[in-house]
């Protein structure tokens, strides 16, 4: 009997540590097939139409609805099929027009964060006729990095700026990083008329036939792109005393008030927006002319010098493409500035930064009506549905004018018929 007890025990003992194995080989099981975080879209409506009042109305018994109806990782691998990320990723890959096709154009993209907010500006402006140079901030983790490289390595004609610069908000890096870009594109095979610069934040109202419609009008053909005025006397500290990039933080002013010397060339400073359109002559005149470069020089201990030098050199009567007699001309941004408030706007719908608003999904027909070429700025951590929903709108748009065939993938929303209240899935739909 004692033998048998034991041997009971035994058995019981045995049969207790089998049960704790099992469980913990199971537990390991399913924490390991658990999803890993991913930037997908399923923050975004099913329903575009639901938040998106933009879109145009929809047949009578349909719907909008976007066609995407699975995660869709923003996070290119190393080893990732390029064809199959274009199609995810909806990026139209042929030209829409003979009229775009023969008038490429340059784009410079300068980033730091929110590489989905990134992905979705590059597949909005992308054609397989223009170029693009993006440089990342030299601040920015290096996993960010690798994603866009991993991205721009899935086409021809999109690439990174060979010398990247930690950008300080208001310094001369923000510049520098312009002018780096423009030496590379200068340099692609890629005959670009035309060049453009954008912020991660940014995102298009115009499509790419407009932007060249525009670029091409009676106003503007052959001629630059750079709103600003004479530099009024509240912008005068900015160019006459001498400023400091901080530990790549901040700009703060050079020792005790130190004051600068006068412009080189006698020039008249102008003040304006950092943000141009750019002739491909006034480019390779900015990059080889004397005065344009002992401007840039010039220019190193200045207070956010990109929203002097471009409207500067642009009211210079030898320099190409330039517009002595402009001023605020040129549709190029949308932007809401707090202290335009109850005048040019009536208020942010988002939120408020540096006096500027990161649009909320309120702030859309404003920017609808204003027909600009962009928009600034877009938050998607902070107020995704804007983006969605501008998004939608525009790509609709830009298929409105392809004069070819449009192939499924470009398509970001479709119409899913209702009946009874009830969503029927269509032929190559998912719902």
């Amino acid at each position: 009997m004692v033998q048998l007890e034991n041997t009971k025990c035994s058995f019981l003992f045995c049969l207790g540590i089998c049960i704790l194995i099992c469980s913990a080989i199971y537990l390991k099981a399913k924490i390991s097939n658990a999803p890993l975080p991913t930037t997908d879209l399923s923050s975004q409506s099913p329903l575009a139409s639901k938040t998106c009042d933009i879109l145009p109305p929809e047949t009578p018994g349909f719907k909008w609805q976007r066609k995407d109806c699975k995660k869709i990782s923003y996070e290119p691998k190393p080893d990732t099929n390029c064809t199959l990320l274009q199609s995810e990723l909806h990026f139209i890959m042929a030209p829409l027009s003979k009229e775009e096709e023969d008038f490429p154009l340059a784009f410079i993209i300068t980033i730091h964060k929110e590489l989905e907010t990134f992905v979705r500006l590059l597949r909005a402006i992308y054609a397989p006729q223009n170029v693009y140079c993006i440089h990342i901030d030299d601040k920015a983790p290096e996993e960010y990095k690798t994603s866009v490289r991993n991205l721009s390595a899935c086409f021809s004609n999109v690439f990174l700026v060979s010398v990247n610069e930690k950008v300080t908000y208001a310094g001369f890096s923000r510049l520098q990083a312009d002018i780096n870009c423009m030496k590379d594109l200068v340099k692609s095979p890629i005959k670009w008329k035309r060049v453009i610069n954008l912020c991660g934040q940014d995102f298009p109202i115009q499509s790419n036939l407009e932007l060249v419609r525009y670029m091409q009008g009676s106003e503007w053909k052959d001629r630059n792109m750079t709103p600003g005025i004479k530099q009024p006397s509240t912008m005068k500290h900015r160019t006459e005393l001498q400023y400091e990039e901080v530990k790549g933080t901040h700009v703060a002013p050079k020792g005790k008030g130190q004051k600068k010397g006068p412009p080189p060339h006698s020039l008249t400073i102008y003040f304006g927006t950092a943000y141009y359109s750019l002739t491909r002559p006034f480019v390779e005149f900015v990059l080889k002319d004397p005065v344009a470069k002992d401007l840039l020089e010039w220019s190193r201990d200045t207070f956010s010098p990109d929203e002097h030098y471009w409207v500067t050199l642009n009211h210079i009567k030898e320099a190409p493409g330039s517009y002595v007699d402009g001023e605020w001309e040129g549709n190029i941004r949308a932007i809401k500035w707090r202290d335009q408030e109850g005048t040019a706007h009536k208020g942010c719908k988002g939120q408020y930064i540096r006096d500027i608003c990161v649009f909320g999904i309120g702030d859309l027909p404003w920017i609808i009506e204003k027909e600009s070429m962009f928009a600034n700025k877009f938050e998607t951590a902070s107020f995704p549905e804007a983006l969605d929903c501008l998004e939608l709108w525009h790509r609709h748009k830009v298929l409105q004018h392809t004069t070819v065939p449009i192939q499924p993938s470009w398509r970001l929303t479709t119409e899913v018929e209702v009946i009874n209240s009830t969503l029927i899935q269509t032929a190559g739909d998912c719902i």
